[in-house]
């Protein structure tokens, strides 16, 4: 009842931003620094992800060439040039969204698998790539020993460089905030509904759809270069599709289309490996897929979602079509 209320009352997305800020600000405080982290990483990337899937309709499984590309070259940045970190994550997002560029023209006029599968491709071969690039890459051994300078102040310690970092993070999820809440991001969702009508109201259907996985990119990328400044590495996981594989199971996990929902999901399993880590558990990968299934078969639009849409469910079967969107308030659908 609570987020229907305020949702009704037009303050839903305001609070939602101040209690997320919040949660953000003290995850250091309650949990390991480098975790915390991470977590503020792979919300961002799930968030990334959640803007292409949850509001165009296109599930990507090469969202790890941006992340991981973006790891690499943020990396290089920092390593060669000696430049301060946060000029190395900048470059390490533009690199993103200029990869994303070609990838898109040329995958965005598909839809359904064959979108998922043509952008899988081009991340393996990224992957591939970087793997035999051992000059620049470094290999299987990655790229170690990036630096965190930032103008001679000394951030080796994981609580302080996560607030140094943090700020990107919340910037990049208030972007994507803006755009799935602008009319850029309404035209999203008519696309993702029914395309061949966006297409017959005079909209380019697939310039909106390169735009939007450009910026899903550059997103992606942001929350990379964030990733191995942290670690102090760029490895070729980073790059693997199951990268990908991971970031879209924190946005079902959450709830599709919710933006906010990868930021739960995205805490969940990285808070779920840690503790199978930490307890010396080897087969993470059984657990984590064990309570996938679970918490999909028990929330069908994932924990957000169906958190958010509870009341109305136990009101009964909410009105259907272009009724039911034009009676959700914004902040609902957010």
């Amino acid at each position: 009842m609570i987020l229907t209320r305020l949702a009704r009352s037009g303050r839903g997305g305001t609070v939602l931003l101040v209690a997320g800020l919040t949660a953000a600000l003290a995850l250091p405080w309650m949990i390991y620094p480098p975790v915390a982290m991470d977590i503020a990483c792979w919300a961002l990337f799930a968030a990334a992800v959640d803007l292409l899937l949850g509001f165009t309709g296109l599930l990507s499984f090469g969202h790890a060439a941006f992340w991981g590309g973006s790891a690499y070259c943020t990396g290089l940045i920092a390593v060669h040039t000696g430049m301060p970190f946060p000029v190395a994550i900048l470059g390490g997002a533009a690199f993103a969204a200029l990869l994303a560029l070609p990838i898109g023209f040329l995958s965005v006029r598909l839809t359904g698998i064959y979108f998922a599968m043509v952008t899988l491709a081009f991340a393996q071969m990224i992957y591939f790539v970087a793997n035999q690039w051992r000059d620049v890459t470094g290999g299987e051994n990655g790229l170690q020993g990036i630096p965190r300078e930032l103008f001679g102040l000394d951030l080796s310690e994981p609580f302080y460089f996560y607030y140094a970092g943090l700020p990107f993070v919340l910037a990049g999820l208030l972007a994507a905030w803006r755009i799935v809440r602008s009319p850029f991001g309404r035209v999203l969702v008519s696309i993702r509904d029914n395309p061949a009508r966006a297409r017959a109201l005079g909209y380019p259907v697939d310039r909106y759809r390169l735009l939007a996985f450009i910026l899903s990119a550059a997103l992606a990328g942001t929350a990379g270069g964030v990733f191995a400044i942290g670690h102090g590495f760029a490895s070729l996981e980073g790059v693997y599709w199951t990268t990908s594989g991971q970031a879209v199971m924190m946005v079902i996990l959450g709830g599709i289309g919710t933006l906010w929902g990868g930021a739960i999901g995205a805490a969940l399993i990285v808070l779920l490996q840690d503790y199978l880590a930490t307890a010396g558990f080897e087969e993470t990968g059984i657990v984590t897929g064990l309570i996938f299934i679970v918490i999909v078969l028990l929330f069908r639009r994932g924990v957000w979602g169906t958190a958010r849409d509870l009341p109305a469910l136990r009101r009964g079967p909410a009105p259907s079509g272009d009724e039911a969107e034009a009676s959700r308030p914004v902040d609902a659908q957010v």
